[in-house]
């Protein structure tokens, strides 16, 4: 596997993206809402006081759980684009030349990943910055000094992001070799994120606590799942399938 060539896909699906505004949508909007939203529900929390939600002794796990948030954000951004990259095309008929040229299968899928990772990297991160600044207005008023950045927020952003966004990705081009249409791709997609959904709404609950340990683990697990989904997705995306059979 040549990752110049793989460069190559990449190069050429960032020229595409950048005529579709669904996929321009996917990366910007769901990002924003991250960054913007939980640093005012904070500040609202702070000013009224509810239910103590914002006192010192509860806000650190509190904050931990809205940073976990920027996972499940990392998780959904790449779905429409990772989905858009292999059904998208094969609908508009723009995917079968890159089919016929003499790359490999992984050198596409490779490349196709890198599509849809390194947006969705920038992205997250540039909000987890916004999100960090947001927070910090917060608690240095309430905790008496800026909670951001710390070894949390650097273990999930990260080691925890990249094995998220990874793991959609893999999952999208599974689930795109199944189905003949994006929004088909993109609701089977979502499935993805009900595992990180459930983890934030047990650290919400304090069932967890998303420690520095805690966010390893995951991670681990994470990691694991990435390999065993890029040997499924490999075996899955076969040029000569999708050439005879994808109608």
């Amino acid at each position: 596997m040549r990752l110049s060539k793989a460069w190559i896909v990449a190069a050429r699906d960032f020229k595409i993206f950048r005529r579709v505004k669904n996929v321009w949508q996917s990366i910007i909007i769901f990002p924003v809402v991250i960054s913007v939203l939980f640093p005012v529900i904070l500040e609202y929390l702070a000013v009224r006081g509810s239910h103590g939600l914002a006192a010192p002794g509860v806000l650190p796990n509190l904050l931990n759980s809205f940073s976990f948030f920027l996972v499940i954000g990392a998780a959904y951004v790449p779905l429409g684009i990772a989905s858009y990259s292999i059904v998208g095309e094969k609908v508009e008929k723009s995917l079968e030349p890159l089919l016929a040229t003499p790359l490999t299968d992984g050198e596409i899928l490779l490349g196709k990943a890198i599509s849809a990772i390194i947006p969705t990297l920038v992205a997250m991160y540039a909000a987890a910055v916004v999100f960090m600044v947001g927070i910090d207005e917060v608690t240095f008023s309430t905790l008496g000094y800026y909670y951001f950045p710390n070894w949390n927020i650097a273990t999930l952003l990260l080691v925890l992001m990249p094995a998220a966004i990874v793991l959609s990705v893999l999952f999208s081009v599974i689930v795109s070799s199944k189905v003949n249409d994006v929004r088909s791709a993109n609701s089977f997609g979502v499935f993805i994120l009900f595992p990180l959904l459930g983890i934030y709404l047990l650290s919400e609950t304090s069932i967890i606590t998303l420690d520095v340990n805690s966010l390893l683990i995951i991670s681990g697990i994470l990691l694991a799942v990435d390999v065993a989904l890029f040997y499924v997705s490999t075996a899955t995306f076969r040029r000569e399938e999708i050439l005879t059979k994808w109608k």
